[in-house]
């Protein structure tokens, strides 16, 4: 595709002198920086010429065909802003292109480069091999402000160009330039300037002419500025990079701006040119970018970003320090009662509070939702303590929002450097974990670090991976214990529970990584499992005893995920048994959090038939009064009070108290831990229903339970 004004356009780019074999060496820097700043293996400045390209700076252009028809900048100089094309195999303009066949260009974001005139010379681009997925707003931004840098540098080439071409046209190319150019000689004065300059600076046109340049540039740059000139007077290399300067307006308002520097010779005398840039919009943007990025909108205070930098430049100097990190332990329960309105003002009034403590405190940082951190001179652990006090004193104080009295409890976890942490992230974690051991300590505590925590913590992380490797390998299994009808010794079910078959240190039973599994994002995905493979496992078994029944342990994950009724609907669908086949044995502490959630499950879960039990029965502190709201068919006796209750009278009571309570709620009874014939024969005396323990018969695999408990003699009693 062709400018309506083609041969104004090549004219236009002759202006610029460029050798197409030398390219122009000051825009490498800026190729340079554009293939780091997109992650993209190539860029270029590319120059459209008449059936053919150029390239004037590449990094990591590999060697093609350099024919115009085939060019994608020769279509980006036809467009307004930044041509971006994702993926050109998919791309109806580019899809059969040379380049693309040839693995060249998939990606592809270029802008044009104009001259004064408005004529597209050519474009700087960023170039792939590989599709990418997007290419931002922020990032066509940025490349278009790597295009103005380019273009201040051709700009600075064309008036070279002229003035070496032929001098006295120079004033009459920096008169038609839209920068702000100025023209001086070796004592500094300025010889020409155009239009463009005269209004950054506020000075008519004809009145700098002769002054020094001086005049325009804040007194401490002066320096810089003398430096440079002597240097290529001295026949040292020129300047390549901008400098940037503080410009002095005629008014004597300073802004900050920036030089890009040329020179020539004319009638044997040395002469030099600058382009000037305004940079305070430039710096404006900036500083807001730098405040957005290292400090907090809500509170005002450094962020984490911030918080690591001055940690990395005072550990790097050897300066004694600590750092205490605390949160807010109640925090959630404002926003979701009183609004994230009331959360905000809360966390702005603890902002201020602690930003008012003083005493030593170098930084006062928020580090995340209602977590802060504190950056204190010196190790001294008594000063440290006070210090918490202190923090803690502070958030202890009544907050008032909206008429309401809020009142919160913080934690503080301590560390010092380098002894805790020889980095920013180190120390910042080693804090953390101590702010995990306060919290188990219960609220308004402070801990200090200790080499421990770090220790387990690794062993917890450790652990959770081989947890995923184990998932993953099926290196879980389940074992099954018999569930005996205390009134004929009949087999009425088992108890499904979960083994880790770990391939060096062998079986292990659930008390060894049910907690840490619990804990962690598998709880749900293998509950699901187990809910399966119990399943699976009781249709197999129902062939044989056509009453038989599947415990199954449920944890609170499962009902966090809200989909256990539709996990059990699927699994009873898919293996073909009734929903009375299933029974699922939850604890209290399920219910401890979101209980009318867990309810409702629990309720939808009864009305398809499935079982429900209250396992560890009478342990808790809410058991009796759960019983009004829990749907449960049977409770299980905890161990505990069957193991104690032939030799302790309490006991006993208690357990015979609950058989009795069962028996008039409608509730069957399970009792566990039956160790022996007399525990077996005294609950049977006093009504319990079933019974589950050793006596009976240890968790086995499948292949045992059946040979052992699904043969002809108990299998004929189910």
């Amino acid at each position: 595709m062709r400018s309506d004004d083609e041969a104004g356009r090549l004219a236009a780019l002759a202006e610029y002198g460029i050798d197409e074999r030398e390219g122009l060496p000051s825009l490498q820097p800026i190729v340079e920086m554009a293939v780091r700043m997109f992650d993209c293996p190539a860029a270029a400045v590319n120059m459209i010429g008449d059936d053919h390209v150029f390239l004037a700076a590449n990094e990591g252009v590999r060697d093609c065909d350099m024919s115009r028809d085939v060019s994608f900048c020769a279509h980006a100089i036809n467009q307004d802003g930044v041509m971006v094309v994702e993926d050109a195999a998919h791309d109806p303009r580019f899809h059969d292109n040379p380049l693309v066949k040839a693995g060249l260009i998939r990606f592809y974001a270029g802008v044009a480069l104009k001259s004064p005139s408005g004529h597209a010379l050519g474009a700087l681009c960023v170039l792939d091999g590989e599709p990418h997925a997007t290419f931002a707003t922020e990032d066509r931004r940025r490349l278009m402000d790597l295009a103005s840098l380019v273009s201040d540098k051709l700009e600075l080439r064309r008036l070279e160009t002229q003035a070496a071409a032929k001098p006295s046209r120079f004033e009459a190319s920096a008169a038609t330039s839209p920068n702000a150019v100025i023209c001086f000689g070796t004592d500094a004065r300025i010889t020409a300037w155009n239009a463009a300059a005269a209004a950054m600076f506020g000075h008519a046109e004809a009145t700098m002419i002769g002054e020094p340049i001086d005049r325009i540039i804040d007194a401490r740059d002066h320096p810089l500025v003398h430096a440079a000139i002597a240097r290529v007077l001295g026949g040292g290399t020129p300047l390549t990079e901008a400098t940037p300067l503080t410009g002095v307006r005629a008014s004597g308002d300073r802004f900050p701006g920036e030089i890009h520097w040329s020179h020539w010779h004319e009638n044997g005398k040395m002469h030099f040119g600058t382009i000037v840039r305004d940079m305070t919009e430039v710096r404006r943007e900036h500083d807001a970018l730098y405040r957005l990025a290292n400090y907090d909108s809500l509170t005002g205070l450094p962020n984490r970003n911030l918080l690591r930098t001055r940690l990395a430049e005072t550990i790097g100097a050897g300066i004694p320090l600590a750092i205490l990190v605390t949160d807010l332990g109640g925090f959630a329960d404002i926003n979701n009662t009183l609004g994230h309105a009331a959360g905000d003002a809360v966390l702005s009034e603890i902002g201020d509070r602690l930003s008012a403590i003083g005493g030593g405190l170098d930084l006062v940082a928020r580090i995340g939702g209602a977590a802060f951190a504190f950056v204190a001179e010196g190790r001294n652990p008594l000063a440290l303590d006070a210090l918490a006090s202190r923090i803690l004193a502070a958030i202890a104080e009544p907050i008032h929002v909206d008429g309401q009295e809020v009142r919160l409890a913080g934690n503080v976890g301590i560390a010092a450097a380098p002894a805790h942490g020889a980095s920013d992230a180190e120390l910042i974690g080693s804090a953390e974990l101590a702010l995990f051991q306060a919290r188990q300590r219960g609220p308004g505590t402070s801990f200090h670090f200790i080499p421990n925590l770090r220790a387990e913590a690794v062993a917890r992380r450790m652990y959770d991976a081989e947890l995923h490797h184990a998932f993953e390998r099926e290196e879980f299994c389940l074992f099954y214990q018999p569930q005996v009808r205390l009134a004929d010794h009949g087999l009425a079910g088992a108890e499904a529970l979960i083994r880790w078959k770990h391939p060096t240190r062998g079986l292990l039973p659930p008390s060894a990584f049910l907690p840490a599994l619990d804990a962690g994002v598998l709880a749900a995905p293998v509950g699901t499992w187990v809910i399966e493979t119990a399943c699976a496992q009781a249709a197999a078994w129902r062939r044989l005893a056509p009453a038989f029944r599947m415990g199954v342990n449920l944890s609170s994950a499962q009902f966090r995920r809200g989909d256990l009724v539709k996990v059990v609907d699927t699994a009873l669908r898919r293996h073909g048994i009734a929903p009375e086949t299933l029974e699922l044995e939850i604890t209290e502490n399920i219910l401890l959090h979101d209980e009318d959630d867990v309810i409702a499950h629990l309720e939808a879960l009864r009305e398809r038939g499935v079982a429900l039990s209250f396992d560890d029965f009478g342990t808790g502190f809410a058991s009796l009064n759960l019983l009004r709201v829990v749907p449960v068919t049977h409770i299980k006796i905890d161990k505990s009070f069957t193991f104690l209750m032939r030799s302790s009278e309490r006991d006993r009571v208690i357990v015979t108290g609950l058989v009795e309570m069962a028996r008039r709620l409608g509730i069957g009874v399970i009792a566990e831990g039956v160790e022996d014939e007399d525990d077996a024969a005294f609950l049977r005396s006093y009504g319990c229903d079933e019974g589950q323990g050793y006596w009976f018969g240890e968790p086995v695999p499948a292949a045992i339970f059946e040979e052992l408990y699904l043969g002809k003699r108990m299998a004929s009693a189910v």
